[in-house]
């Protein structure tokens, strides 16, 4: 049987490559398109910080329902006509977002959008898996990933700087026409799927796999601790920008979105500790993770600028380190519906997203930065408490000989 899976140095895999780039970048960009540009939404529509972030927490809420299910759907109803109509969707609306007449239509179209985020992420790994050459895979979910960070990062500055010279509004066009055009590069570079097999779509099954995985202790305090993660670092910078453009910093826009690039730290530890976790244990790790984040989150105190960026770096750091390993553990305990049990993972992690983003704006408004500190330290001392729990877990069940993983 001829094999034409495809292989790293041909013009397939180039193409792969730069279409799931460009996916990522397209969604990862417009999915934290609002974060910087949240003081100003406060102050045109007059609502408090933590209403305003809702802008990025009911995108991210359904994002986490619409991921339980479009990596199913796809089965069914194929993986690359599914990524296509989900760049497409997400950068058609990324433009009308601009000229939504009031905050509740925001609120509608990016509820909208967080439903069409959900179908590049939750299906573009399973692309991979069945049409490149596994000795070529690595690179290519390495190139898929980064596509990703950049996206997040350059949607964050590139949306900062414009609102800066202009407004809210022309930045999010300049994202959206930005997106259009590489959604239509995407549409054109991504190579037919030829290993894809079309699956009646099983609704009892991904029920009863779904509640399995529910029902597992060690995933739980997994699933937990993507919930605090996440919450924790969302709310981080979700309020930081709030603090940076009052006095006394008094930064500019273009600063607070460049604040972002702070990100690139976690491509560093994400990798690193993921080699060091394989060397000297997923839980050792995962709490030297937890522990860089956590100094990281009380460094953030000072009034120091640059102290203060590099409270915000090692927490960054700290934070991709320790979901690297988390969402790595996931795939490890699950014995069975892998895919299922990751997609559960990214559920919590996006509910996290959304419940912490909007309820450190509470703490903000109420306490200050030093509350929004108080809840994601609370949030990362809850995080060692479930390491704790999972380490004895999977310690007993190692012991009995319930562990079963591969």
């Amino acid at each position: 049987m001829e094999n034409n899976y495809v292989q790293k140095g041909t013009a397939a895999f180039r193409r792969v490559n730069l279409a799931l780039f460009i996916g990522g970048f397209v969604t990862f960009a417009n999915l934290y398109v609002v974060q910087p540009l949240m003081p100003a939404f406060s102050d045109e529509f007059n609502t408090t910080p933590a209403v305003a972030s809702l802008t990025l927490s009911v995108t991210t809420i359904f994002l986490a329902i619409a991921m339980l299910f479009t990596g199913s759907l796809s089965e069914s109803w194929g993986r690359k006509g599914m990524m296509e109509a989900s760049v497409i969707a997400v950068s058609v609306l990324a433009i009308v977002l601009a000229f939504a007449p009031g905050f509740h239509s925001m609120l509608v179209l990016r509820i909208l959008q967080g439903i069409v985020f959900a179908g590049l992420p939750s299906i573009a790994m399973a692309y991979l898996g069945e049409e490149i050459e596994p000795s070529s895979l690595g690179i290519a979910m390495g190139i898929y990933i980064s596509g990703n960070t950049i996206g997040g990062l350059s949607g964050r500055v590139i949306t900062g700087t414009v609102a800066d010279f202009f407004d809210w509004r022309t930045a999010l066009i300049v994202m959206g026409i930005i997106s259009l055009i590489a959604s239509l590069i995407f549409y054109w570079a991504l190579p037919k799927s030829k290993h894809f097999q079309p699956r009646r779509l099983q609704i009892k099954q991904l029920i009863k796999s779904m509640g399995s995985h529910l029902r597992n202790p060690a995933l739980l305090c997994l699933y937990g601790m993507g919930f605090l993660l996440m919450g924790s670092f969302v709310t981080m910078y979700n309020y930081v920008e709030f603090q940076l453009v009052a006095p006394p910093f008094s930064l500019s826009q273009t600063l607070v979105g460049w604040i972002f690039i702070i990100y690139l730290v976690g491509t560093v530890s994400s990798t690193w500790f993921g080699n060091l976790a394989m060397k000297h244990g997923r839980r050792s790790m995962l709490m030297l993770g937890l522990f860089i984040m956590f100094v990281g989150a009380l460094i953030t105190l000072d009034t120091n600028l640059f102290i203060k960026i590099f409270g915000m770096a090692a927490f960054t750091f700290g934070f991709f380190a320790s979901h690297s390993i988390a969402s790595g553990w996931v795939g490890y305990l699950a014995g069975h519906d892998k895919a299922q049990a990751a997609s559960l993972y990214l559920f919590f992690y996006y509910f996290g997203s959304s419940v912490g983003g909007t309820a450190g704006g509470i703490f903000w408004t109420d306490f200050g930065w030093e509350g929004v500190i108080a809840m994601i330290a609370g949030f990362i001392l809850l995080s060692f408490i479930l390491l704790v729990f999972l380490s004895r877990t999977v310690t007993l069940a190692k012991q009995e000989g319930t562990l079963v993983s591969r």
